[in-house]
């Protein structure tokens, strides 16, 4: 099986790294001479990009705003400021807005949806009348259910709840804790069959794992598996998946920083460095081959060889 070799390219451009040697699996991940392009840098904090139903990327700027890069224009603007702090984002199958809101100064510690019409509504709150420690990451089914994890990293809020757990929110409102022994839950993201979960265990004092779980017909999971260990080095923060189940996971910093690529068992396919801290990564464009990437204070992209999968596609 071929290496992956990448050579970072002086500041000079927009290109920022370009594989040097493709990998191959029917269709290639990485491509031959595949570019990855800094399309914006102005920001604080990025996260949480996802594909919206007018074909722009939607990401979070934390602690500030949402923003919405438009690929037709190559404009980056705002789309809601304040956010409360949104970190998160995903569309549902109706093509609304889901964001996970965090804690610290100007969070709302909670999950919403934007409307069409702008107007936003709380899907949830509070966790058996106590607030949430600070929704970050959520994934959402085929059937409109979302899964979101509620870590603790950064505010000074009293905590109400002991349990650093993930959540699954059904279409009637009804909330469910459905993770409670993984410390610092972070990205999550499922299966294109929707048969399993993959969850990012991302504590900086303890572990940095993948781990994977069956995810049943209710919305339970069972048989945690860990896919993938990286040590000391700084695990995955986000992550998205392809239609094939692999997994891209925004994990490490400085020279290990990048996205991971692993297939559904945990077999590292591919890496793509980032030159900033990732964050996050989501597929989009027309054809569903352009990986979007939030890392440091900015937004990147590179197409790829194999398409992405999300529940919400634009028309």
């Amino acid at each position: 099986m071929q290496r992956l070799m990448f050579l970072l390219l002086p500041c000079i451009s927009l290109v920022t790294a370009i594989v040097t040697a493709g990998l191959s699996l029917g269709d290639d991940i990485v491509s031959r001479g595949a570019a990855l392009e800094k399309l914006w840098g102005e920001g604080e904090f990025t996260e949480g990009p996802a594909h919206g139903p007018d074909g722009c990327i939607y990401f979070s700027d934390i602690g500030n705003r949402v923003m919405k890069y438009d690929p037709a224009t190559g404009k980056t603007t705002d789309f809601r400021k304040p956010s409360g702090r949104a970190n998160g984002l995903d569309f549902d199958p109706q093509g609304r807005l889901v964001a996970a809101e965090g804690a610290n100064t100007g969070g709302n510690r909670r999950v919403t949806v934007t409307e069409r019409d702008g107007a936003i509504k709380v899907l949830a709150d509070r966790w058996q009348g106590k607030r949430f420690n600070s929704p970050n990451d959520l994934t959402i089914d085929t059937k409109g259910r979302v899964y979101f994890t509620d870590p603790r990293y950064v505010g000074n809020e009293p905590r109400e709840i002991d349990v650093e757990g993930v959540y699954r929110i059904d279409t009637d409102g009804t909330l469910t804790r459905i993770i409670s022994d993984v410390p610092k839950p972070n990205g999550i993201i499922l299966s294109p069959d929707m048969k399993k979960i993959y969850l990012a265990e991302s504590d900086p004092k303890g572990k940095r794992r993948l781990l994977a779980y069956a995810l049943k017909s209710d919305g339970t999971v069972a048989d945690k598996r860990i896919l993938h260990d990286f040590g000391k080095d700084r695990g995955i923060d986000g992550m998205c998946i392809d239609v094939k189940g692999n997994i891209y996971g925004a994990a490490g910093q400085g020279k290990t920083g990048g996205v991971y690529v692993f297939d559904p068992d945990g077999k590292k396919l591919a890496f793509i460095p980032v030159p900033e801290a990732p964050s996050n990564c989501v597929f989009g464009g027309k054809e569903r081959k352009t990986l979007y990437v939030t890392a440091g204070r900015s937004l990147y992209r590179i197409t790829l060889g194999v398409e992405g999968f999300a529940v919400f596609w634009p028309k």
